[in-house]
């Protein structure tokens, strides 16, 4: 192995946009992650000036020069980067100079992305540890709960109409708690995806049939599809829950009215996440639930996807948790983006390994 070939597996690696930039403020060397933000090959980026290929609403070309004097890192933070054909991003952006060598190191960080990651990770985070203390409290309450319905069906034997009613509402009560906690249970009996190669569109129409059949026949649902899109790694069981649930989640948004929910695919190379390991991993298949309802209230927005947490009256918080344990276990990600009118629920998921493809052709 030559002494640049760890050094070309870093840089390729490298999960945000990442320039080498000469002292005449030229772009030297471009990795894959910044030919996809800037949406142009690296053998057009070498040479040609930072400033015309890169515009930021702050003095970058001062920036450069300041690690150059003082060989020190310059962060620059919440920043506006625009490129040719690209709207502008808030974006984190960080300089560094390179131990003997005059080029610098230039990473562009697009908040978005890392905000994003940051979210998902955290209620993944919260709903593993919420779930874990939630199914071994469940183990526990069922056993006295159903010695409290089974004494007040007893007594209802000999009360009246009137004492009777109370009694009815204990067993009833008693029944919605258990239910609930069945619910929570389900989450410690999820078993690990049994992954293979899963074409995204057809577990797409199968939630589609099955959920227009029953709670979302009011439903208009259109379909926005790319059809290029390759196939994903997953559990196609575990992936149809997904879906269903989305979509069950953008019916109920509707509240009873005749709304419409849009399913859409794309690809996105942009997105990659960083595995405890320190691998990389692409998840460039983009699969969006996209309803007109009321959007979430903001005062829960942040929390969605944790247990127990929801913006229905009677719900129980534990369909989103399921859907985000679902897609952290693939290694994918979920996020949502809320307004009133729209709400989008997005999932990033990983493309099949080229020797598994045979599976599904």
């Amino acid at each position: 192995m030559s002494t640049s070939a760890p050094f070309d597996a870093i840089w390729a690696s490298l999960p945000m946009p990442a320039l080498l930039i000469d002292d005449r403020d030229r772009i030297v060397a471009a990795n894959p992650a910044a030919e996809t933000f800037l949406n142009t090959s690296a053998r057009s980026l070498v040479r040609q000036n930072l400033t015309e290929k890169v515009n930021v609403d702050v003095p970058l070309a001062d920036a450069l020069e300041r690690v150059r004097i003082n060989q020190a890192d310059v962060n620059i933070n919440d920043v506006q980067v625009t490129t040719t054909d690209r709207v502008a991003q808030h974006c984190l952006i960080q300089i560094a100079p390179l131990q003997d060598s005059a080029e610098l190191l230039l990473m562009i960080s697009p908040r978005v992305m890392a905000d994003r990651i940051g979210r998902a990770r955290s209620a993944s985070s919260a709903a593993k540890s919420a779930i874990g203390m939630a199914e071994m409290l469940a183990h526990e309450i069922k056993n006295p709960l159903a010695g409290i319905s089974g004494a007040a069906q007893l007594l209802s034997m000999n009360l009246g109409p009137e004492d009777r009613e109370m009694t009815d509402l204990i067993v009833e009560e008693t029944r919605r708690i258990v239910k609930l906690l069945e619910q929570v249970e389900q989450f410690g009996n999820l078993r690990p995806p049994e992954c293979r190669a899963v074409n995204i569109h057809d577990a797409l129409d199968r939630a589609r049939r099955s959920a227009q059949m029953g709670y979302a026949s009011h439903m208009m649902i259109v379909e926005d599809y790319d059809p290029s899109l390759p196939a994903t790694w997953a559990d196609p069981d575990q992936l149809m829950q997904v879906f269903l649930n989305l979509i069950k989640n953008a019916t109920e948004a509707a509240r009873d009215r005749r709304g419409t929910i849009r399913l859409r695919t794309f690809y996105d190379l942009s997105l990659r996440l960083r595995r405890a390991d320190g691998t990389g991993a692409s998840l460039p298949l983009q699969i969006e639930i996209i309803d007109d309802g009321p959007g979430i209230p903001p005062d829960i927005a942040a929390d969605i996807f944790e247990p127990f947490v929801s913006g229905r009256e009677n719900g129980t918080g534990l369909g989103l948790a399921l859907v985000s344990k679902i897609i952290t276990d693939h290694g994918g990600l979920i996020g949502v983006e809320s307004v009133p009118g729209r709400t989008v629920f997005r999932l990033s998921l990983p493309v099949a390994p080229k020797d598994k493809l045979k599976e599904i052709f």
